[in-house]
């Protein structure tokens, strides 16, 4: 969504925040700095790396949208989706003829054009209908034209843009000509959307846009609506589409933590809203930008935070992860860390100037920091690799690591510090590498492309100031005869404190699996929880109201084992009879505050005097007030004593209070109460 070649539309509501404090220095005491442990664990395996995980956006009022030196620079960075055609003028673009009323069309930009640019760039196409201004018709003549007549295969399409942006919820910058700007009407359109151009290529998916977790307007009810955005559209169209698309701006450039719970909420969500089957929906986040001026966009700050997302998102899961935008424009002016920041949201210069000309970005093309970031988790996380757990204890320094279909594993250390080079010590778990130097890639501040050398070992690097380092090792012994992966695990008959973990069986090697392993992630470490002989297993003394993600692994007669399974997630209840019953609601959220109902009712014997315990999940999360009750908090540790007037319960009474919470990250709610000590059942 540009305006004036500049996108800075969803992060309008966010603060932005610079990626460092001051630096800390890692002093162990002698003047020197301690090294970082850095754990990474091939047993706790996340996600395949997806073909088209690596995307960006291509835009009609981009003149050189389909050129050959454009396609070949995003064809170097590792590029394989490509979006068109561009943010918020999907709404008012007409594919026939080329136009988009009240926005500028760039010669040179059709669609045939931009095709022929993404054939060299050897990427997949991603195509955004005009839901604002055009027609399911319109929509299924153009899946004809490219998919019939020309014959481009085109796989993904997208039913509009950033729609919840239409005015509905106060705040309109997205062309929509319906009368009825709701949910429920976005909804009825893509339903009719997805019969029309499917009835022309089956085979096609067809997308439909979400508001993403604690981004406006996620969690807001409009007037007349029968619930949030998301709850809407799914509940609907959930049955006609392939995935779901997410758009992120966080305004910041440390809030990759908030990945994980965002990507899952949004799974939450497609499972309880979209029907049966939704485990066929996909994620793609079809927009992502740090959005964050005044801490560098197009400098070294904001490349580590986008290598961070990029593959954070992959590990979780996400199939597409799309750069905004290739070629964007200048913005506000600033040094950072040394460096020109033209607060440009491009992946390459435009070669554009300020309106006085007393600024003018480098030469046309000419990469940014963001764009070796991409290059580097290209070559880092390649198509079919398997992300793996990875962490440090030093919060200025994260790692990725993935493990490699030949056997070998790759390693992705970003060091943000400003001023500290971290020596880093790297436990594996589950692989031995190689004796010998491994291959270095490595970015750093300023840097105009990644270098290569064979540096180090495999347990010990240094990590330059503000770099991009991977190390790709290969095992110490060969790696056949090994027993394949168990399949995609199922959880059933999940309780308060145990599961039943199922999986298909895996293929033996040269030897006969003689038994299978369930281990649990506790960050980069293992769990293990049981064994078994067969392909499922009950496992117990599991904590209530607890996401649980495990993998399964193979295990042959010889004492080779296979690599993990894909990740299975689930989370835990509470009991199904207790003393207590404890009805909690969201009863109203503005986006970053909510009020929260809790009613209670006593199961047990009479109670004189009660208090009620829950934690809130995530570090982001807090009391803003409360009331029928004393209320505390202590870290995350909230407390609700009784007032002076609902302090005795007899059995089968009940007594509600209610709070305010207030929060700057995805809102995972709490589940687990006690009432006087006791686990009390959640409804």
């Amino acid at each position: 969504m540009p305006r004036n070649l500049l996108r800075v539309a969803s992060a309008v509501v966010l603060a932005a925040a610079t990626l460092n404090a001051p630096t800390a220095y890692a002093d162990d005491g002698d003047g020197e700095v301690a090294p970082v442990a850095v754990t990474v664990n091939a047993r706790a395996a996340l996600s395949t790396v997806p073909e088209t995980g690596i995307g960006t956006n291509h835009a009609i009022w981009d003149s050189r949208l389909g050129s050959d030196d454009t396609a070949d620079r995003l064809k170097d960075a590792g590029v394989k989706l490509l979006r068109y055609p561009g943010g918020s003028y999907s709404d008012i673009y007409h594919w026939a003829d080329h136009t988009a009323p009240g926005g500028y069309v760039a010669p040179d930009t059709d669609f045939d054009t931009f095709m022929a640019g993404a054939s060299r760039t050897g990427a997949q196409a991603m195509v955004t209908a005009n839901y604002g201004t055009g027609t399911a018709e319109e929509a299924a003549d153009w899946v004809r034209y490219a998919n019939v007549t020309k014959g481009y295969g085109i796989k993904y399409w997208e039913i509009g843009n950033e729609n919840y942006g239409n005015g509905h919820y106060g705040s309109a910058w997205e062309a929509d000509d319906h009368a009825d700007k709701s949910p429920a009407e976005y909804a009825r359109h893509v339903v009719a959307y997805s019969d029309a151009m499917k009835a022309v290529d089956p085979t096609i998916k067809i997308g439909a846009v979400l508001t993403t977790p604690a981004n406006w307007p996620d969690g807001l009810v409009g007037e007349g609506d029968e619930g949030t955005w998301n709850k809407v559209v799914l509940s609907t169209a959930g049955p006609k589409i392939d995935f779901v698309i997410l758009h992120w701006y966080p305004g910041a450039l440390d809030r990759t933590a908030h990945i994980p719970d965002m990507i899952q909420l949004t799974r939450r969500q497609i499972a309880e809203y979209a029907g049966a089957g939704s485990d066929r929906i996909g994620i793609a986040m079809t927009e992502f930008n740090t959005g964050s001026n005044s801490a560098g966009t197009n400098t070294q700050p904001g490349a580590l935070a986008a290598a961070d997302s990029y593959a954070t998102l992959l590990a979780n899961g996400v199939f597409t992860v799309d750069w905004w935008n290739v070629h964007n424009g200048i913005g506000p002016v600033k040094e950072v860390e040394g460096h020109t920041d033209y607060g440009d949201f491009g992946l390459l210069s435009s070669g554009s100037c300020t309106s006085d000309g007393s600024v003018c970005e480098p030469a046309f093309n000419t990469p940014f920091a963001p764009y070796y970031a991409l290059q580097m988790v290209s070559r880092f996380a390649r198509p079919g690799d398997q992300f793996i757990r990875a962490a440090t204890d030093q919060a200025e320094v994260a790692a990725h690591a993935v493990r490699r279909p030949d056997g070998s594993l790759a390693v992705m250390l970003i060091n943000t510090s400003s001023g500290t080079s971290y020596p880093v010590d790297i436990d594996y778990s589950g692989f031995s590498p190689a004796a010998g130097a491994p291959t270095v890639l490595s970015h750093t501040n300023g840097a105009t492309a990644i270098t290569s050398s064979d540096t180090g070992s495999a347990s010990s690097q240094t990590l330059p100031p503000l770099s991009l380092t991977t190390i790709v090792l290969r095992p110490a012994a060969a790696q056949t005869g090994l027993p394949g992966a168990p399949g995609q695990p199922t959880a059933s008959n999940v309780t308060d404190q145990a599961a039943t973990i199922s999986w298909p069986a895996a293929t033996a090697g040269a030897r006969p699996i003689v038994k299978y392993e369930v281990h649990r992630q506790n960050g980069a470490t293992s769990e293990q929880l049981g064994e078994t002989a067969g392909e499922s297993l009950t496992v117990g003394n599991l904590r209530p109201g607890t996401r649980y993600t495990v993998n399964v692994i193979a295990r042959d007669a010889g004492g080779a084992v296979s690599w993990a399974s894909p990740p299975l997630t689930f989370t835990t209840g509470t009991p199904a009879s207790s003393a207590c019953t404890v009805r909690f609601t969201d009863q109203n959220d503005w986006g970053n505050g909510y009020v929260g109902g809790i009613d209670i009712t006593n199961d047990g014997a009479p109670i004189d005097g009660w208090t009620l315990h829950f934690s809130w999940p995530r570090p982001w999360q807090s009391l803003g007030s409360g009331w029928s009750a004393v209320w505390t908090e202590n870290g995350s540790d909230v407390k609700a004593v009784n007032d002076s007037g609902n302090g005795k319960l007899d059995t089968g009474a009940s007594t509600s209070i209610g709070f305010v919470g207030n929060y700057s990250g995805p809102n995972v709610l709490p589940t687990v109460f006690t009432l006087n000590g006791t686990v009390c059942t959640t409804l």
